[in-house]
């Protein structure tokens, strides 16, 4: 698939590994706080400190997501809707991918799921899980977010990560960061501003990397 734009990624900040986690699946922003999937718990930290704010015991081993008040979490083969408060799962309903789901976000009154090995990106019904549309990739696709209008996901494969900008309606790609060698990406999401954050697998990490062209804090 051809690529309009392509450069390496600015990686500026790493965070973590995150207590004993050995991974991290999903990540999100809640305008305020990071929140990494970690497996068995949901760490929520301070992007300017590193420090850890808020720790929730729920099951998370893939992508994250904000609606502006509750938090969407891949488990699994369903998707958990939940009271960051408390961390009460109060709704749940099936992921497309029947457990080969990795990226997940909300924009637009929908939900965003990555499909890794089947390279797709899904938009589907936050109530009922219902798929709306489907995009798809020629890359395994891990995380998935929207920033300004613009669709983002992360690819990995073999040594190989990228962060894509692509076309939402017919999947071209815009514009591509690559990553380091090595460095893995599972899951992705936009501080609204000029970061992305982006999982780091099994390094435990999660790294902050600078969007092109966006204005610097």
């Amino acid at each position: 698939m051809p690529i309009a734009s392509r450069q390496p990624a600015q990686v500026v900040r790493e965070y973590g590994p995150f207590g004993d986690a050995g991974a991290v699946h999903g990540v999100t922003h809640d305008g305020q706080r990071v929140w990494a999937a970690t497996g068995e718990h949901l760490v929520a930290f301070d992007p300017a400190s590193g420090t850890t704010a808020r720790t929730l015991d729920v099951a998370c081993d893939a992508g994250t997501a904000f609606d502006g008040t509750h938090l969407y979490q891949i488990a699994e083969a369903r998707i958990d809707k939940i009271d960051p408060s408390t961390g009460r799962v109060l709704a749940t309903i099936p992921a497309p991918g029947g457990g080969n789901d990795s990226g997940l976000t909300w924009a637009e009154g929908s939900l965003w799921v990555g499909q890794y090995r089947d390279r797709k990106i899904h938009q589907i019904d936050p109530a009922t899980g219902a798929i709306r549309r489907t995009i798809e990739s020629d890359r395994f696709v891990t995380g998935v977010t929207w920033v300004d209008g613009e669709l983002w996901h992360g690819t990995w494969e073999g040594d190989e990560s990228t962060l894509r900008h692509i076309d939402p309606a017919s999947g071209a790609v815009l514009q591509q960061l690559d990553l380091p060698q090595g460095m893995g990406v599972s899951g992705l999401e936009s501080d609204g501003a000029g970061l992305f954050y982006a999982g780091g697998g099994s390094s435990g990490k999660v790294r902050a990397v600078r969007r092109p062209g966006a204005p610097r804090a």
